[in-house]
């Protein structure tokens, strides 16, 4: 986790005129680097102005200084800041090591100030801490555009399935058309054949016949454009027809989706009312098991010093005397003497009526796992109402663009079919005189043939260009599904994202503090944990999800008897290793050793010398430089081999 770096690859600071810092310089190792010295000798100073070449904004100029500077060398590249003071206003220019230093500053530079300590010591929102550098307004943005995409994938592939399904026939179609195309061409043949044979030395009545094949190939060409017109008007008959029968499917499935935001909205209530029952048996149990511990302790331990507080003294009688017998005990709530059984009775009583409870709290906490899942199929449902309501106007829209267009080809028909009418009246009126009806049929057919064959030439372009276009669609099915599979993937990694995050801060804060507890031997300090909780809280008027962090201390007594004690109650000392292992969580979370090379440690007095030199040794694991401010009789504790400063 720590980045590589050679061991002769040091950092070069210089200062001017920062904090208490006139002019300075001092080079840093890789590893530890203590900053040893009293109170007042700038060690402070030294720190924030590695801040400030880093990229950090919390750094002052010396009091009686109008510009100041600092320079930090690492692995041969130089990083400047200047400040200027103008009035009250101070300025920052040049080039950090940092452009945006939000991380360094919670995670990195654990000075006294640092938030993530404080939030720690002051017991505030350590979910707001490790959370502000993710930007969970652009994690929902991407989610939504990835379900979006999702779902053009989904009816791009089940559109591209269908088209396949028809391959077949469509290919058994083209066979039949080409197999009549070729027949409709002999017979053409043979008929031009014919007709020749026919026409040979009939030269006689040409204009009329000229006029009447004119005409008929008028008839021909209306007649082609009717049949294309009725073609047509099947077609979006067809399709019309499709889209109606797509949304009566969809307006069945919408009428099994009832409306289901009220419903959406009282099992969030109810989750939320939940999970304050829980919070509140949480908090019962806790007193009951103080309650049980405390006369456990009165009844089984008669040297003990809370049986001298709560029970009256008398002079004159022995304290073992006064408190038991062997079957009697004074009562240290009212002073009367009872039977040491009805007691132990009470707390067998009280005992059991905890375990009830944590029954009781179990029971919740499985109806809100079952609450939460009922809400998200509820909303699911609720997702699906809302597009099918987009879809169903979309299909009204095109229904009734289709039924205009099929008006438009109804009246365009028929004035068609008046025009056919009228040029066969002028064909039955303009049949030549002379005996060649035969020469005239045999054209007809001629040109009946022809139209035929155009028309069977037409459909197998057509066809075939169809089945190209499915073929060439279809091969683009493994690289669709490659991308939904990929889109689907990173939806949830998305949606696991925060949780995530969360998951890892806990876990690191946890296996982190665990292993400090360990070593560094605080009496009675079991440990330290932080717990993920999930609450809903009010948003105008909307109830809405929110995850704390809650902080729990376990201390053991003598017996070895663990108990659950309060963040209040922690020692000074707890307090700042917790707030700084907190930090170090966030530190590892986030990766922000891949982002700057330097931890800052200062303000460490609360903790005591050989429990600061196993703090130093655990973090110097995670840190390429870590720089730490030390008294002197603290830094005489840590390794010797460690690189020190003690002039600034």
């Amino acid at each position: 986790m720590k980045p590589k770096t050679s061991a002769d690859a040091r950092a070069a600071l210089s200062v001017e005129r920062i904090g208490g810092i006139e002019e300075t310089s001092v080079e840093f190792v890789p590893s530890v680097n203590v900053l040893q010295g009293r109170n007042a000798t700038n060690r402070t100073s030294l720190l924030r102005a590695i801040m400030a070449a880093l990229g950090s904004n919390d750094v002052a100029l010396k009091g009686d200084a109008d510009q100041g500077s600092v320079e930090l060398t690492i692995q041969g590249v130089t990083y400047t800041r200047t400040l200027e003071r103008s009035g009250n206003t101070t300025t920052m220019s040049d080039d950090p090591y940092l452009e945006d230093s939000t991380l360094a500053d919670l995670f990195a530079f654990l000075l006294e100030s640092n938030e993530a300590r404080r939030t720690v010591t002051r017991g505030d929102d350590l979910h707001d801490v490790i959370m502000r550098p993710v930007d969970t307004d652009e994690i929902e943005r991407e989610i939504s555009e990835a379900e979006r995409r999702k779902d053009e994938l989904d009816n791009q592939l089940a559109e591209l399935r269908t088209s396949k399904e028809r391959l077949p026939e469509l290919q058994s179609e083209r066979v039949s058309i080409a197999d009549e195309l070729t027949d409709k061409r002999a017979d053409l043949e043979n008929l031009r054949e014919e007709l020749e044979a026919a026409e040979s030395g009939v030269d006689e009545m040409q204009a009329q016949r000229e006029a009447y094949q004119e005409t008929l190939t008028e008839l021909n060409d209306t007649q082609a454009e009717l049949d294309e017109i009725d073609r047509k008007l099947d077609n979006k008959k067809t399709q019309r027809e499709a889209l109606q029968n797509e949304r009566s499917d969809l307006r069945e499935e919408r009428s099994e989706l009832p409306t289901s935001v009220e419903e959406i909205n009282e099992l969030g209530q109810r989750i939320g009312e939940l999970q304050e029952r829980r919070r509140a048996l949480g908090s019962l149990l806790d007193r009951l098991q103080n309650i049980i511990q405390f006369n456990e302790e009165i009844i089984d331990n008669a040297d003990s010093e809370l049986r001298e507080v709560v029970v009256p003294s008398d002079e004159d009688t022995d304290l073992t005397d006064r408190l038991m017998t062997e079957q009697d005990l004074v009562c240290w709530t009212c002073g009367s003497t009872v039977d040491r059984s009805e007691i132990e009775d009470t707390l067998e009583d009280l005992q059991e009526f905890r375990q009830e409870k944590m029954s009781e709290r179990k029971d919740i906490s499985d109806e809100l796992n079952d609450l939460r899942e009922r809400k998200r199929e509820t909303e699911k449902k609720q997702q699906r109402r809302e597009q099918i309501d987009q879809q169903l106007q979309q299909i009204d829209d095109r229904i009734e663009q289709q039924t205009q267009r099929i008006e438009e080809l109804r009246d365009r028909r028929e004035t068609l079919r008046e025009r056919v009418g009228e040029l066969e009246r002028e064909l039955e009126e303009a049949k030549p005189e002379r005996d060649d009806d035969r020469v005239l049929e045999l054209n007809k057919r001629e040109n009946e043939l022809a139209l035929t064959i155009e028309e069977l030439e037409s459909d197998l372009e057509t066809i075939g260009a169809k089945i190209d276009d499915i073929e060439a669609d279809v091969t683009e099915i493994p690289e669709i599904e490659e991308e939904r599979k990929s889109v689907a993937d990173r939806l949830t990694d998305l949606r696991n994202r925060i949780n995530d995050i969360e998951a890892d801060a806990v876990e690191a804060f946890n296996d982190h503090m665990e292993n400090l507890i360990q070593r560094l031997d605080y009496d009675n300090l079991e440990r330290i944990w932080i717990e993920r909780q999930e609450t809903t809280v009010r948003d105008g008027r909307r109830s809405i999800p929110k995850t704390e962090f809650d902080l729990h201390v376990v201390r053991t007594t003598a017996d070895g008897t663990a108990y659950e004690d309060t963040v209040d109650h922690l020692s000074e000392s707890e307090r700042e290793v917790t707030g700084l292992v907190f930090a170090l969580a966030g530190y590892l979370v986030h990766e922000v050793y891949d982002e700057v090379p330097f931890m800052l440690l200062d303000s460490l007095e609360a903790i005591d010398s050989n429990r600061i030199a196993a703090l130093v040794d655990y973090f110097e694991e995670y840190a390429e430089f870590l720089v730490v401010a030390l008294l002197p009789e603290d830094a005489q504790a840590v390794d010797e081999q460690y690189h020190r400063v003690t002039e600034i």
